[in-house]
């Protein structure tokens, strides 16, 4: 059944966020076991209860995600921990002292009492503390750890503007906080620190090169790439972030071989009836022409500005009703990770 969800538009930069009433009301609708959607420096996320298991339930049925899928719980406050976690490793002592608040998720023992939903059964918890005033804000006056995936459709690209979440979620949740766009634009890295050395889950806003200059070591779990691995993190075994359209990704030498390879391929697709899009980035997106929807996500000699607008090209692909998609791809080191393991998501890892 549909619900109102409302819908505040709310300054992250006035002073006294906590007070502010809109972010009042979300807070007590979050106590309530409501869901409110609200931004942080990544994306969207989807805010419920994280101590209530019937909550966290509200969460998945919103979004349609697969019940196996962990979600990460934010926190305002590193006092917090203490009721949700067993232990802190050492290596996690370094990584929040370099990293928190911001884009890093980290994985601890779980603390018992905590809603076994959030962890999807497993005997670890993953959390962080977002850099963004105004979730910090909703945080501290719900005074809850929030179980928060990112506040979409399973499936869909995450949600980088409110508007986003309205397109997937209006009706389904209760209120949404607008705080303009996000920042970086892909979710959080997530490291688990429960072995000896710390193994990335999912690469995102902070790099494994980045990691590994605190931890002097760093590891990349198997999981991200391979099927039918049970997840450990949000991210990792389903197929994610994708647009309506069919997607495949292209590799090739250069970046010049790249894009004659796309025009060639939208040009036989475009024979065939099909509506052809291409993901392309400033540098490139005129060499494609005049007869493709060819959006540019970013440029490729700065990859921040691709993650930050990687969701909303492929959500737009959707508003223009393409048919297929060729994407040009990007190196994997730094923040290229982070954009070829969506990207990989996004297309069910398939390659031309």
């Amino acid at each position: 059944m549909k619900q109102e969800t409302k819908y505040w538009n709310v300054d992250k930069f006035v002073d006294g966020l906590e007070n502010y009433p809109q972010v009042r009301e979300a807070a007590l609708l979050l106590r309530q076991n409501e869901l409110i959607a609200f931004p942080t420096e990544t994306v969207y996320g989807l805010g419920g209860n994280g101590l209530v298991d019937k909550t966290v339930e509200k969460i998945y049925i919103a979004k349609g995600r697969p019940s196996d899928n962990p979600l990460i719980l934010h926190i305002a406050e590193r006092k917090q921990l203490g009721e949700l976690v067993s232990e802190i490793p050492p290596l996690a002592e370094a990584l929040m002292e370099a990293f928190w608040p911001g884009p890093l998720t980290i994985v601890f023992p779980k603390q018992l009492g905590v809603a076994m939903r959030a962890s999807a059964g497993l005997n670890t918890i993953a959390i962080r503390m977002p850099d963004h005033p105004l979730a910090l804000a909703l945080i501290r006056a719900s005074g809850l750890p929030i179980a928060a995936p990112s506040a979409n459709l399973s499936g869909r690209p995450s949600p980088t503007t409110a508007q986003h979440v309205l397109e997937d979620l209006d009706g389904r949740i209760a209120g949404v906080l607008d705080g303009g766009s996000t920042g970086i634009g892909v979710e959080s890295t997530v490291v688990d620190v429960t072995g000896d050395v710390p193994m990335i889950l999912r690469p995102g806003g902070v790099t494994a090169e980045q990691i590994a200059e605190i931890t002097g070591e760093v590891r990349m779990d198997p999981g991200i790439l391979e099927e039918g691995v049970a997840p450990k993190s949000p991210g990792m075994k389903y197929r994610h972030y994708a647009p309506a359209g069919d997607m495949r990704l292209v590799k090739e030498n250069s970046v010049e071989e790249m894009v004659r390879r796309i025009r060639k391929l939208a040009h036989e697709a475009q024979a065939q009836g099909k509506k052809v899009g291409i993901l392309a980035t400033a540098e490139s997106k005129l060499c494609y022409g005049e007869d493709y929807v060819v959006i540019a996500c970013g440029k490729r000699s700065d990859l921040i500005s691709v993650a930050r607008h990687l969701y909303d090209a492929l959500r737009r692909f959707d508003q223009e009703g393409v048919d297929m998609i060729f994407s040009e791809t990007f190196p994997e080191s730094g923040v290229g990770a982070a954009i070829m393991n969506r990207l990989a998501k996004a297309t069910g890892g398939r390659y031309l």
